[in-house]
């Protein structure tokens, strides 16, 4: 394990995971726990990665939402730059690496992640699990759009479905490892059967609301 491993993966814990407390409930300690582990997971496929970087940019990867959701990779990305006590660990070119995958990170960012480091990052994000899409999204849409009625949240969701997982949505993956692809494939034959995406938006939409 890279020197100093234990005592950023401390720090991260301490001082960074707390934070995703004030964000919805699809981007809490839970969230951020789960693209931690599974970057990490996935480094397994290349040697070259230093995980202390990779564990840094997955933490840190949604900071950005306390500046809003538009822009929040883009604040990510700041986020790291600015925070000072990295230097412990990382130089000048290391942080700017960290940044960048954390930007890099959006699936709707519109370019491919500039290093190993953003590819890692946003495959570990892709949560490819119909009902914990399902669930982060509706979650997402009764929180800033509570005035929708139970007809318009699941618009709204198809919506956002079809536009990102659909074939030729914008989600991409960029790491051939991983059972990712095989779940995406699933998903999106879910979503071409209406009964049973609309069994499972019931299911989930009587849960949180009761």
């Amino acid at each position: 394990m890279e020197q100093g491993f234990s005592e950023i993966q401390e720090f991260v814990e301490h001082e960074i995971v707390p934070r995703y407390d004030d964000f919805d409930a699809g981007h809490g300690r839970d969230h951020v726990h789960t693209v931690i582990e599974q970057a990490l997971s996935l480094s397994q496929y290349y040697p070259e990665v230093d995980r202390r970087m990779l564990l840094v940019a997955a933490a840190y990867h949604d900071l950005g939402l306390a500046y809003g959701r538009d822009e929040h990779h883009i604040h990510s990305a700041r986020i790291v730059r600015e925070d000072e006590r990295l230097h412990r660990w990382f130089n000048s070119d290391e942080i700017d690496t960290i940044a960048d995958a954390a930007e890099d990170h959006r699936a709707s960012s519109g370019h491919e992640p500039r290093t190993i480091y953003g590819r890692l990052v946003a495959e570990a994000d892709r949560v490819i699990d119909g009902e914990t899409i399902v669930r982060r999204a509706l979650q997402y849409g009764m929180k800033h759009e509570p005035g929708l009625d139970r007809e318009g949240q699941y618009r709204r969701l198809m919506e956002h479905m079809r536009e990102k997982y659909d074939y030729g949505g914008y989600l991409k993956l960029w790491i051939p490892h991983g059972d990712n692809a095989r779940r995406l494939e699933e998903f999106r034959q879910l979503l071409a059967d209406p009964k049973a995406f609309l069994r499972l938006f019931d299911k989930i939409y009587n849960s949180l609301i009761h």
